[in-house]
């Protein structure tokens, strides 16, 4: 295709626009929007660089001007969501500045629930991830610990929240396919479950029950998964 490279490179290394010709139609800002929303309405498996062509209303293969490849498209994708970050004055107290970050993060995954598909490192470096990155060490700036041990924790923290609101999307996505409702199914399973744990068969698991029955508080686990990733780098003595 027009601008494919049979060696690495980094889309944003590369012009807006590859080869001579007419001045540029389109931005990187405009692909990456035009993208943006075909994945808000349809998902990202609707995207493709002919449906993003269509969204611009020019060819498919003048596309491949600006974009060589599809996973340049989602490098575009990821950092326009990466904008959104909202950054504000830390606070100096490090941990509640990185528990605000996580929450908005999670936030964003909820606007756009293609995104915990497209996380990963190889993204890490674009323009407003860049941006996001320096906010983050900036709040951490507090934390008496390496540059190196301070990205580390941007990951973990990073990680657990893409687990978890991955978990919330699926189990979302499952309930809605569904002919009854989330109720009926937790209520069918506690039976099932109870019936199994009454064989005696399973003492620990009969244990753990009998010490926590009642139903779980998904938002206090977010918050203890957020708090041990955070405790793992306090100073310690």
């Amino acid at each position: 295709m027009t601008g494919r490279s049979a060696v690495p490179e980094v889309i944003w290394a590369r012009p807006e626009r590859a080869g001579r010709g007419p001045r540029a139609a389109h931005s990187r800002a405009d692909i990456a929007a035009a993208a943006v929303r075909i994945a808000d309405a349809d998902g990202l498996d609707a995207v493709s660089m002919r449906h993003v062509a269509t969204e611009l209303g020019c060819g498919t293969m003048s596309l491949y001007n600006y974009v060589p490849r599809k996973e340049d498209l989602y490098e575009l994708m990821v950092d326009a969501i990466s904008g959104e970050h909202e950054p504000w004055e830390p606070t100096g107290d490090w941990r509640a500045d990185m528990l605000r970050v996580a929450h908005q993060t999670r936030a964003l995954m909820h606007r756009h629930p293609w995104l915990p598909r497209l996380m990963s490192p190889v993204y890490g470096f674009s323009p407003n991830a860049l941006r996001y990155l320096e906010h983050c060490l900036v709040c951490l700036d507090p934390l008496d610990a390496s540059y190196g041990t301070k990205m580390e924790l941007i990951a973990m923290l990073n990680g657990v929240v893409t687990t978890y609101v991955g978990n919330e999307l699926a189990t979302a996505e499952r309930t809605r396919s569904l002919p009854w409702s989330e109720e009926q199914e937790q209520a069918m399973r506690i039976a099932y479950l109870g019936s199994r744990i009454a064989t005696g068969a399973y003492p620990r698991m009969a244990a753990a029950f009998t010490q926590d029955a009642g139903p779980i508080d998904l938002e206090a686990v977010f918050e203890r998964a957020l708090g041990r990733v955070l405790d793992a780098f306090e100073p310690k003595g």
